[in-house]
């Protein structure tokens, strides 16, 4: 019997360290795997210092997603 989840297996408590510290640089967005994003926030300053602000608080709310759409959740 399979046991389906939606959980990541990426660590939620890295993503969120990632997410605070160098979010800016799109560094968490390398992490779960979302390339493409990464690189326009690495480009743009992470949305221009908002987009990493929504990142961060999406991590905390458990709303933030991996490039499977798995939620990263604690």
């Amino acid at each position: 019997m399979e046991v389906v989840t939606n959980k990541s297996p990426k660590s939620f408590t890295i993503a969120t360290v990632l997410c605070f510290f160098l979010g800016v640089l799109g560094i968490h967005r390398f992490y779960v795997g979302k390339i493409f994003t990464g690189i326009l926030q690495l480009v743009s300053g992470g949305g221009f210092g908002v987009w990493w602000i929504i990142d961060l608080i999406r991590l905390i709310l458990g709303k933030f997603t991996d490039d499977e759409g798995r939620v990263i959740k604690n």
